[in-house]
């Protein structure tokens, strides 16, 4: 009984903060052993986002190594995936000769880690998902479970020449890519992110997976286009068809989604050899013409029964945008022949019509797309419709020289206003959107910017038409306040506000389609996908030009890459 009396006052001692305090080694012994406890039990998910983190950082510097070594041999040399063969431009770069301004070459760089960062985030926290979110790392399927980024992301890949990352890529589309799916897509989406990624990337690499996909895609597409009009549903399901419109539209679809098919359709069909496709949208731009105004402005809802115009907003953004810009480059992908003219036409109708809403802001005169409904003007305009002054230039090479220069000089003053979105806001960042209003030029309205792409866009065009380096120094200070306010350790997100620099949690599969994409090209020389040779899709995916003869669809499958970045022909201005 003794001998336990003593043992429990023994314990007791032990808990008693005075022991400790007059045995300073003891107590220095308990708060090691408190360090250690903590250590091993304290937040483990706190300990595995770091471990997560870590695993990116050296991935990141991996793909970085791989590219350094790739680089060292300086003979040009080709990549096999099975029996497939795949160049770099780099490769490509060098054997040509052709010489790069240093400090472009500097920038390109700069790009092409920030699209390393962006792909090796995505790999490590959402891969075959659609879209990452980098704060939270993880992904999520915005679009069906169709790896929308990654698709969207493999002529990027394939153009900065990463290619181990495109190889990877290319056997999750082999592999795991799989369309039957119960999920009601928008046709739209799916057209450009995935029909377009695919064509294009087989376009570049001459690998037949990735037409042999996109043509099964669209197969699941194409019964959107059976109305009665030929204007096409707006969503469909993919394993079960049920083409149908939203609700919200009141069973109208929508002008910009029912009008920004052809490019896609039209070289599937030129690749397969199968008319069907370019039949489906061809019918559809019949009826568009039919119904086309005066001012060749459409409203942005139709009637897919009717075919006729519902009473809704004119713009040339959000909803309307695309519309306007494939009748141009339909026009360009058939070889601006007698055969497509009807597209250079109706192009033609619908740009003296954007120029009657055109205005301009005191006290500082920036060039504004105005929005309409019914006979009033409003004076806003989306960062969307800076699509705008680069389809312009685009175009302005099939007038007169009079003409050419008056729409040229109108790109270049709405490429000003739209510089200007980044530059009037404390991020340097864009808004979804703008208001003009007398004697205060203007002023966000929507202040949430998503990455997008469209300035950008319109700066490469700007550049190769006019050889003005100050639209490359305009895209670098865009570049620069993305990598300041978007790029995390684990991604690139959005801003929820470009005052506070609030940030999102999305990664949108088009910062890597097609910001990253034109940011590269903007410090490229202009033989690098030249505009002479290919003609992008709004999803920024180029697509070769080819032959075409009306009636007749010309088949064109190779095996072969089929892009030779800074090859034979070079841009309009050259490097």
């Amino acid at each position: 009984m003794a001998r336990g009396r003593s043992s429990t006052s023994g314990l007791w001692r032990y808990l008693n903060p005075a022991y400790y305090l007059k045995r300073p080694k003891r107590l220095a012994l308990l708060f090691v052993v408190f360090v250690v406890v903590s250590f091993l039990f304290w937040d483990r998910q706190s300990l595995v986002r770091e471990y997560e983190s870590e695993v990116a950082k050296l991935t990141d510097k991996v793909n970085r190594l791989q590219d350094q070594l790739r680089n060292v041999d300086e003979k040009p040399k080709k990549q096999t995936t099975g029996q497939q063969q795949y160049y770099t431009s780099d490769k490509m770069m060098t054997r040509d000769a052709v010489e790069i301004d240093p400090i472009n070459k500097e920038r390109r760089e700069k790009v092409k880690d920030a699209m390393r960062h962006a792909w090796s985030s995505y790999v490590t926290y959402a891969w075959g998902q659609d879209e990452l979110q980098p704060q939270t790392k993880n992904g999520v399927n915005s679009f069906g479970g169709l790896g929308a980024t990654l698709i969207d992301s493999l002529d990027t890949l394939y153009i900065m020449g990463l290619e181990d990352e495109f190889r990877k890529a290319r056997d999750w589309v082999a592999n795991s890519l799989d369309f039957n799916k119960d999920y009601e897509a928008s046709v739209f989406e799916t057209t450009i992110r995935v029909v377009g990624g695919l064509l294009s990337t087989y376009d570049l690499s001459g690998d037949k997976i990735f037409l042999d996909k996109a043509k099964d895609i669209a197969d699941r597409l194409l019964p959107a286009w059976d109305t009665s009009s030929g204007i096409p549903f707006n969503r469909i399901n993919l394993m079960h068809g049920r083409p149908h419109n939203q609700g919200w539209t009141n069973g109208d679809s929508i002008l910009a989604d029912s009008g920004t098919e052809q490019l896609e359709f039209i070289a599937l069909s030129q690749r397969t050899g199968d008319p069907k496709y370019q039949e489906k949208v061809e019918n559809s731009i019949k009826q568009f013409k039919k119904i086309l105004p005066s001012d060749g402005l459409l409203p942005i809802y139709i009637n897919p029964h009717t075919g006729t115009a519902s009473y809704s907003t004119i713009t040339f953004g959000a909803m309307g945008d695309s519309f306007y810009e494939y009748l141009l480059k339909a026009w360009i992908q058939g070889n601006k022949t007698e055969n497509v003219k009807h597209y250079r036409k109706m192009w033609e109708t619908s740009m003296e019509g954007l120029q009657s809403l055109v205005r301009r802001t005191t006290p500082s005169s920036f060039t504004y797309i105005c929005e309409k409904n019914g006979d009033s003007l409003h004076d806003k305009m989306d960062e969307l419709a800076c699509f705008a002054p680069g389809m312009l230039a685009l175009g302005s090479s099939g007038y007169g020289p009079e003409k050419s220069k008056l729409i040229l000089t109108l790109a270049e003053e709405l490429a000003r206003t739209c510089y200007n979105f980044y530059e009037s806001t404390p991020t340097k960042l864009a808004g979804e959107n703008y208001y003009f209003s007398s004697g205060q030029d203007m002023s966000v309205g929507t202040s949430w910017n998503i990455l997008r792409p469209e300035t950008i866009e319109s700066l490469v065009y700007l550049w190769r038409f006019t050889g003005n380096k100050m639209y490359q120094e305009w895209g670098w200070n865009i570049f620069q306040a993305f990598e300041k306010n978007s790029r995390i350790e684990s991604g690139y997100v959005g801003l929820r506000d470009v005052n506070s620099g609030e940030k999102d949690n999305m990664m949108q599969s088009f910062f890597l389609a097609e910001t990253l994409k034109y940011l590269y090209l903007l410090f490229s020389p202009s033989s690098l996908i030249s505009f002479d040779e290919w003609v992008f899709n709004t999803e920024a995916h180029p697509l070769k030009i080819v032959s075409r003869q009306d009636g007749q669809v010309n088949s064109r499958t190779t095996s072969n890459p089929v892009v030779r970045p800074f090859g034979r022909k070079q841009g309009k201005i050259g490097s």
